[in-house]
C-alpha cells in the first residue's frame, strides 16, 4: 500500500498531488497502511501509520512533514528511528495497526493514542492505549480501554468526544471496523481518563453488536476535526458489490462516500446524525418541489423529473391516524435483511423512493420504511434499501439492508437521498441512519463511472460518454391498507463535468 494525498478548499473539488508516502524502508517495504494525521496546538502535524517489514510483521511509524511551511504539505519525512512501536506480548505479529489521532489528556500532560490489535488468546475485539509527550517514546497503559467478546479482530479504531453544547453531557464515540463481517459499528459512552476505561450508555448496543455508521457498504472509515466550521466530518470506503473480474475489466474499485458532518442526535442522545456536507448543496441546479402528494394504496408514482445521472432528492411522509391504526398487531419478527425486501407488503409499508428504475421496473433500487408493531404495543420504524433487483446482472451482490430508526412523537418520516451514476447514498430521519449501494446497473451491465463533481447554471448534461440519461425516480407505495401523504418531496438536478478519481483516504494498492 501507498499514502496518496489529495488537497481541497471544500471537501467537493479535489486536485491530486503525488503520493505522500511510498513503501522504501524496511519497516514499512511490504506496506504503507492505515494511519491518522494528529494536528498539535502550535499547528504542526503528526503522522502515525502502520507498516509492514520484511519480515511481515506490522509496526507503528511516524512520519512529519518535510517542509512544514509549505501549505499543502507535499513532502513527508519518515522517522530515521522507526519503527516507534512494536507488538507488545500477547499480540500477533499480523495484527497490530492502525493507530487513532492522538488525544490530550490534561491530568498527566500527554498525548494518547489507541490501536485494535487481534488478542492471540480469543475473539474478543479489544482497544489499547498508549500515552506519549513526544510521538517518540510511548508507554502502554495498563489494561484495555474497551473489549467486548465475540466481535473479532477491530480495525481503524475511532475515539472521540460528541455532545457537550449547552452544558449537556458530553460522550464519546468509540467506532470500529469488523475485520469479520466488514461494517463499521460504533457505541456512544463515557470516557474516564484516569481510569483508561470506556463504558458503553447501553451495554446491549456496545460496539459491534449495536448500531452502524452506514447498513450498506461503508467500512475502514475515519473521522477529522474541522476547526474552521466547527464541526466533525467523516469518510467511508465504499466497497464494490460486483466481482473481481468487472473490477479488473473498468480498471478501478471502490470509491469514498460523500463526506458527511457527524455529530450527536441530542433529541434521542442514543445514536449519532450524520448529514451530507454543506458544501454539496452549492452543486444544485434545477429543483422541482412536488409539495403535497398522495400515494394511492399499492401505487408507484413515477416523478416528473428529467431523466439525469444525479440527483438529491429529499421526501417527507406524513402518516394519518387511520394508516397507523392499521398495525394493529405485534409483528415483532420484522426485519429488513430477512422479511423479503420492499416486495413484502404490511399494514404500513413499504414506502419510500424507487430510484434508478427502469419503465418496467424490473430493474429498481428501493429505499423505504416499514412501520411495524411491538410487544409492547409501541411502534417500531424500520429503514431499509432492498439491492435485490438494482441489476439484472448475475455477478452482482444484491442484498436488503437496514435497521429501526428512531422516530419520536410528532415527527413525519423524512428521507434523504443521493444518487451518483452507480452509487445511491440515503440518509433517514435527518441522518439518524443511513444505507448506500455501489453497483447500480442499466440494462443488465454495471453503468461504471468515476464518481464526478457537479456544475451549477445548467439544466442537465450528461457524463462524457455516456449515451443516457440516469432513469426516472419514482415513488413505492406497495402497502395494503389506506393511504399516504408525500407532504414534500424537493429533487434537485445535478450535472456532471467529467470523471475524477477518489482515493481511499489511507492508503491506494
Amino acid at each position: 500500500g501507498t499514502r496518496g494525498h489529495a488537497v481541497s478548499r471544500d471537501l467537493i473539488h479535489w486536485r491530486h498531488l503525488p503520493l505522500a508516502m511510498v513503501p522504501d524502508q524496511w519497516y514499512d517495504i511490504n506496506g504503507v497502511w492505515t494511519g491518522s494525521a494528529t494536528v498539535l496546538p502550535d499547528g504542526s502535524l503528526v503522522i502515525l501509520y502502520t507498516g509492514s517489514t520484511n519480515a511481515s510483521v506490522q509496526v507503528q511509524c511516524l512520519a512529519v512533514p518535510a517542509d512544514p511551511n509549505d501549505s499543502l504539505l507535499r513532502n513527508w519525512t519518515k522517522y530515521e528511528a522507526n519503527p516507534i512501536l512494536v507488538p507488545p506480548p500477547g499480540i500477533g505479529d499480523k495484527d497490530f495497526r492502525d493507530p487513532t489521532t492522538a488525544w490530550f489528556d490534561e491530568s498527566d500532560k500527554t498525548w494518547r493514542t489507541s490501536s485494535a490489535p487481534r488478542d492471540n488468546h480469543g475473539h474478543t475485539g479489544i482497544v489499547m492505549t498508549y500515552k506519549t509527550k513526544d510521538f517518540i517514546n510511548y508507554e502502554l497503559i495498563p489494561g484495555l480501554l474497551h473489549s467486548v467478546p465475540g466481535t473479532g479482530m477491530w480495525e481503524c479504531i475511532d475515539f472521540y468526544p460528541v455532545g457537550g453544547a449547552d452544558g449537556s453531557e458530553e460522550l464519546y464515540v468509540m467506532k470500529e471496523s469488523s475485520d469479520d463481517d466488514r461494517h463499521d459499528w460504533y457505541a456512544l459512552g463515557r470516557y474516564d481518563a484516569a481510569a483508561n476505561k470506556y463504558t458503553p450508555i447501553d451495554a446491549e448496543m456496545d460496539v459491534g453488536i449495536g448500531l452502524r455508521y452506514d447498513w450498506g457498504k461503508f467500512y475502514a472509515s475515519k473521522t477529522f476535526y474541522d476547526p474552521s466550521k466547527n464541526r466533525r466530518v467523516l469518510w467511508g470506503w465504499i466497497g464494490e458489490t460486483d466481482s473481481e473480474r468487472a473490477d479488473v475489466a473498468k480498471g478501478w474499485a471502490s470509491l469514498q462516500s460523500i463526506p458527511r458532518t457527524v455529530e450527536l442526535d441530542e433529541k434521542t442522545r442514543t445514536n449519532l446524525i450524520q448529514w451530507p456536507v454543506v458544501e454539496i448543496e452549492t452543486l444544485r441546479i434545477n429543483s422541482t418541489d412536488l409539495g403535497g402528494t398522495t400515494i394511492d394504496t399499492g401505487s408507484v408514482l413515477p416523478l416528473p423529473l428529467r431523466r439525469a445521472t444525479q440527483l438529491d432528492i429529499e421526501a417527507t411522509f406524513h402518516l394519518d391516524t387511520s394508516a397507523i391504526a392499521a398495525v394493529n398487531e405485534a409483528d415483532v419478527g420484522y426485519n429488513c435483511s430477512t422479511s423479503g425486501g420492499a416486495a413484502n407488503r404490511g399494514a404500513l409499508g413499504p414506502f419510500g423512493l424507487l430510484v434508478l428504475a427502469d419503465g418496467a421496473l424490473k430493474e429498481q433500487t428501493a429505499v423505504y420504511f416499514y412501520v411495524s408493531r411491538g410487544l409492547d404495543g409501541g411502534l417500531q420504524t424500520h429503514f431499509c434499501q432492498d439491492e435485490s433487483r438494482s441489476s439484472l446482472a448475475q455477478d452482482v451482490v444484491k442484498r436488503v439492508v437496514g435497521f429501526t430508526v428512531p422516530v419520536l412523537d410528532g415527527e413525519d418520516l423524512s428521507l434523504r437521498v443521493l444518487v451518483d451514476h452507480s452509487i445511491v447514498e440515503s440518509f433517514a430521519m435527518g441522518g439518524r441512519s443511513t444505507a448506500n449501494i455501489e453497483g447500480v446497473s442499466d440494462g443488465g451491465h454495471l453503468r461504471r463511472r468515476w464518481r464526478v463533481p457537479f456544475q451549477q447554471r445548467h439544466r442537465r448534461c450528461r457524463h462524457r460518454g455516456e449515451a443516457r440519461g440516469a432513469r426516472d425516480g419514482r415513488l413505492l407505495q406497495p402497502d395494503l391498507h389506506g393511504r399516504r401523504c408525500l407532504s414534500r418531496l424537493v429533487a434537485a438536478i445535478n450535472q456532471a463535468l467529467g470523471p475524477v478519481m477518489h482515493i481511499h483516504p489511507y492508503y491506494i494498492l
